[in-house]
């Protein structure tokens, strides 16, 4: 059917006498004429509904990211009535610069987003208020974050580029400022304003005791999320520090203490080296690609040595920090933010104390600087006698943000053999850097050639990375078997935290993990790490164990091996070679309520009920093996050290 459009502009000039309007009226010829008012106009003249339209296309793009089913039409029921309470509050309130608050309030609720979207792609978890006090730390660490950043993400701000270069172009910002001045029908603004409050407690009130942090912000909404965490403010109800004991705690993990432990003072009186080894996964033992061994000194290790293939990360937001905590005291990171920055202030019980009373000296090697993630004040909670960090590295020869492996490696054998000389034995933790993300390391330092298909992606910059920081290791074992180091120390080697985030591979990245373990790659293949333990006594032989364990289990390990007794210390962690189960409470790279168990790694939904079930072996299994009696014990487990932790006293404050 053929309709003939006339344009009407008597018609258009009495409306901008009458109106001050300057948009178009169509009339159906022959009929009747029909006043159509384009969205332009429409949008243009009510800001609440323009800005509202923008938002929740930004808040569709996050949850594409973020949630796996993607948006859908409840997504307007759980973003959009947060941003009409933040607009209508403007529309009641702004009599003057009302386009200005609009423009801030939706640069705000987009920063939000824009950051829950890299965060999540960072870290796997939806970023709060209390992450991003963090922020200034993000500097140091850019290269990873830009890495991460698709180009579609910047979509999320097209809307403000576009405003902001309206708003100098005077004649268009005139126009919109007078379109603006137009004030909203107020019983509509408070009609409107407290339909959407209802409807956000609706969203918000019955999904609070969800523990996946992800499903209640999926839940509620991310922005109810978002702000749900700063009114919540919930206080940790902590344990009163005379019920917690290691008998307690022995209790809960139902750890069962040896009469006779195995392989006790096998290594008494022997150097304690401590290699950290820079976002190593476990994947990396053995794997071949093409011909081409990937770590072929790391495979060395394992044939040779004590291998344990189902060891575990228990890092949080200081990633790389956070392993060092947890590996020399033995307890949990906290509920949220850095160990360093949270925990750093504390009397700790620790590695570096406990040999000292054995008559050890420690230093700890790092070729950052000292203040990146707090690290100083840490070190003197801990109490390492010396740290090596940039100032002492320098500035040669340096990847990312300090020196190389191999600069590493090559200043601290010099110390390590000064520190030998002396008579008594020492501890040292050396921390390997340069196979960090995003892993694009100079030219000069990729050793080898992978097959076409692992160009420019995220896995085999990843691999080609960790060649070179097995190639500089390779060199730091001959060193020390040169020195005569090696002969007289303990060696513990780990990785100090994933290298290759699930939700950081897209498709074709996904595709090349699953080839490479025959499989799916899932969360227990990413939080996977190996431990190689070198014992210098020669009757203690190569074996390969099926003893699930954690970081937090290092040092009970290493005391034992070295001949020092726990007795009147309390640590988390079990003595890996002497208990055959274990459960291991995870936090911040998983959702809260996560844990492994023996056989599988357990990851909460809103509760245990709708949790996930991941066997070890990666069989694809999907039958549990976890109990909710694991679950509660897993909670309080962490809750046990948040307590004790909590308890201490602080070391600034005894100094004084």
């Amino acid at each position: 059917m053929k309709v003939d459009l006339q344009y009407d502009y008597n018609y258009r000039k009495k409306a901008q006498a009458a109106h001050s309007e300057r948009w178009p009226v169509f009339a159906v010829k022959g009929r009747v004429k029909v006043s159509i008012i384009s969205s332009k106009r429409l949008l243009s003249t009510r800001p609440i509904l323009f800005f509202s339209l923008i938002m929740l296309l930004k808040s569709y793009l996050a949850w594409m990211v973020i949630f796996e089913g993607g948006p859908s039409w409840t997504t307007l029921l759980k973003e959009i009535p947060f941003v009409l309470i933040v607009y209508c509050l403007i529309e009641w309130f702004a009599s003057k610069r009302k386009l200005l608050y609009y423009l801030i309030a939706n640069v705000t609720m987009t920063s939000i987003l824009f950051a829950v979207i890299m965060y999540y792609k960072y870290y796997g978890v939806i970023v709060t208020y209390f992450a991003l006090a963090q922020v200034n730390q993000v500097t140091a660490v850019k290269n990873s974050v830009f890495s991460l950043m698709d180009p579609y993400f910047l979509f999320i701000y097209t809307d403000v580029v576009v405003l902001m270069f309206l708003m100098f172009r005077k004649n268009r910002a005139v126009e919109w400022k007078n379109s603006f001045k137009r004030k909203e029908n107020t019983r509509f603004v408070v009609g409107l304003l407290t339909v959407s409050l209802v409807i956000c407690l609706f969203n918000v009130l019955p999904n609070r005791a969800s523990m996946n942090e992800i499903v209640k912000a999926e839940q509620m909404g991310i922005l109810n999320y978002e702000a749900y965490t700063i009114f919540s403010n919930k206080e940790i109800e902590y344990v009163d520090s005379d019920q917690i004991s290691q008998e307690k705690i022995n209790s809960v993990k139902k750890t069962q203490t040896p009469a006779e432990p195995l392989l006790q003072a096998t290594a008494k009186g022997k150097n304690l080296i401590v290699l950290q080894m820079e976002s190593m996964q476990n994947f990396l033992v053995g794997l071949e690609i093409e011909g081409q061994e990937i770590t072929p000194n790391l495979n060395k290790l394992v044939k040779e040595n004590s291998y344990f293939k189902h060891f575990y990360q228990q890092v949080g937001q200081g990633n790389t920090s956070d392993a060092e905590f947890v590996v020399n005291t033995s307890l949990y990171i906290p509920p949220r933010g850095a160990a360093t920055q949270m925990y750093a202030g504390k009397e700790l019980p620790s590695l570096p104390k406990l040999l000292k009373s054995h008559g050890y000296d420690s230093a700890t090697f790092h070729t950052n600087v000292v203040e990146f993630w707090n690290r100083g004040e840490l070190y003197k909670a801990i109490g390492f006698d010396r740290f090596y960090d940039a100032e002492f590295f320098g500035e040669e020869d340096t990847v990312f943000f300090g020196a190389s492996d191999d600069m590493l490696y090559k200043k601290t054998i010099d110390e390590l053999e000064r520190m030998d000389q002396n008579d008594n034995p020492f501890y040292a933790q050396v921390i390997s850097m340069t196979a960090h993300h995003p892993y694009t390391i100079p030219d000069e330092k990729r050793l080898i050639t992978l097959p076409e298909r692992f160009n420019n992606t995220l896995v085999g910059d990843y691999m080609v990375s960790q060649n070179y920081a097995d190639h500089a290791l390779g060199t730091f074992i001959e060193d020390l078997k040169a020195r005569g180091i090696w002969d007289n120390s303990l060696i513990v080697l780990y990785g100090d935290h994933l290298g290759l985030p699930i939700y950081s591979l897209d498709r074709h990245e996904k595709d090349l993990m699953a080839e490479i373990y025959s499989r799916e790659y899932t969360y227990t293949d990413m939080i996977n790490i190996p431990l190689v333990i070198v014992n210098p006594d020669k009757n203690v032989q190569p074996a390969q164990y099926d003893q699930l364990g954690g970081q937090v289990d290092l040092l009970p390990t290493v005391a034992n091996l070295l001949g020092a007794p726990l007795d009147d210390q309390v640590h988390f962690g079990q003595d890996l070679f002497n208990q055959t189960y274990n459960i291991l409470p995870q936090r911040y790279y998983l959702p809260s309520g996560s844990f492994l168990s023996s056989q599988e790694l357990f990851m909460s939904g809103s509760g245990f009920e709708d949790g996930r079930h991941y066997p070890l072996a990666g069989d694809g299994n999907d039958e549990s093996k976890t109990t909710e009696d694991e679950f509660d014990r897993a909670l309080e487990l962490l809750n046990l050290s948040d307590s004790f932790v909590n308890h201490l006293p602080n070391w600034k404050t005894e100094q004084k």
